[in-house]
């Protein structure tokens, strides 16, 4: 508890009370929407991304109204950035589904136990940054020069079009676990000559648990330059982190037409590891952080939205000549 106290404002039963309550909506989550063995609808994937958003919005205002306008805004921006992060690591779920021949009434039962790792990891990152952050302001220097990198790379590193069958994480499973091509159901392992075996699924859960430990050495420097309380990192991921799924059956189709994510994530992470640098001498108010980040975000989104239908206007006016 003295550990808590030291890292954030939240006291103990409120970091209690959000994880049996993030556990509980998963529960929901899982009843509502994982139901059997059907794809699921665009429909459906519209309604659960927006109850996840409609509940991280709801909690941002009774956090705000509890312990002040400041956190309730680093809250705010922390959920928009990881947000924004999230769409990017679909490129790679897209790319691990259309690998290893996934079908789409499978996805959601592989993506539901990928969050709940993803989760479990992202608690222990978050805590234990705080942790030495409060111990060691010096990291603030490093974790800003990582989201500098980060964003250099973003620019001139295009998506990794490689078969993931060829990841050293892959190998290394297939190894030590028995595994077979065959999926006949959405069993993760199943038994062949008496030799249990894991399935495909198993090793795409592999993989999207491996991607977002990845991901998170640019989201969890990304997120402590936003706020150095704990809870505010952990919560405003988590709530961001619960709507990846839905999120994917939203954007799987038209998620190559986000052409300008990447320079405006590139952008977004470049603002906030300056700004993470500049902390001792020049401090940005997080009014001015939100107002940046959603502008970048929201270029970038709109610019993408406009070239694709000027593209797509193209090619109906060539295909009538």
């Amino acid at each position: 508890m003295n550990l808590i106290s030291q890292v954030s404002v939240a006291p103990p039963w409120l970091w209690l009370g959000f994880s049996i309550g993030v556990l509980v909506l998963l529960i929901v989550d899982l009843c509502m929407f994982g139901k059997g063995s059907e794809k699921v609808s665009r429909k459906a994937a519209l309604l659960e991304s927006g109850l996840w958003i409609a509940v991280a919005l709801v909690f941002n205002l009774w956090f705000a109204s509890q312990y002040g306008k400041d956190l309730g805004v680093e809250f705010l921006t922390g959920y928009l950035v990881e947000k924004s992060l999230s769409v990017d690591n679909l490129f790679i779920i897209l790319l691990i589904f259309g690998s290893l021949k996934i079908p789409a009434q499978y996805q959601h039962r592989v993506l539901f136990w990928g969050v709940l790792g993803a989760i479990v990891f992202r608690a222990f990152f978050i805590i234990v940054g705080a942790h030495l952050l409060n111990l060691f302001h010096w990291i603030l220097y490093v974790f800003g020069g990582i989201l500098l990198i980060t964003a250099v790379k973003f620019l001139f590193n295009s998506d990794d079009k490689s078969d993931v069958k060829d990841s050293w994480a892959l190998r290394v499973v297939k190894r030590f676990v028995p595994s077979t091509d065959t999926i006949k159901s959405k069993a993760f392992f199943v038994v062949e000559n008496g030799v249990k075996k894991a399935t495909p699924l198993f090793l795409a859960l592999v993989l999207i648990e491996v991607t977002d430990l990845v991901f998170a050495v640019d989201s969890i420097p990304a997120v402590f330059a936003v706020t150095q309380d704990a809870f505010v990192a952990f919560a405003s991921n988590i709530l961001a982190i619960l709507g990846l799924r839905a999120l994917y059956f939203v954007l799987a189709d038209g998620v190559a037409e986000l052409r300008y994510l990447k320079p405006g994530l590139a952008a977004v992470l470049a603002f906030i590891g300056a700004k993470m640098l500049l902390i001792d001498f020049f401090k940005i108010p997080s009014w001015v952080s939100l107002l940046v980040i959603f502008s970048i975000l929201l270029t970038a989104g709109l610019s993408s939205w406009y070239v694709s239908r000027l593209e797509q206007r193209r090619r109906v006016r060539d295909e009538t000549i």
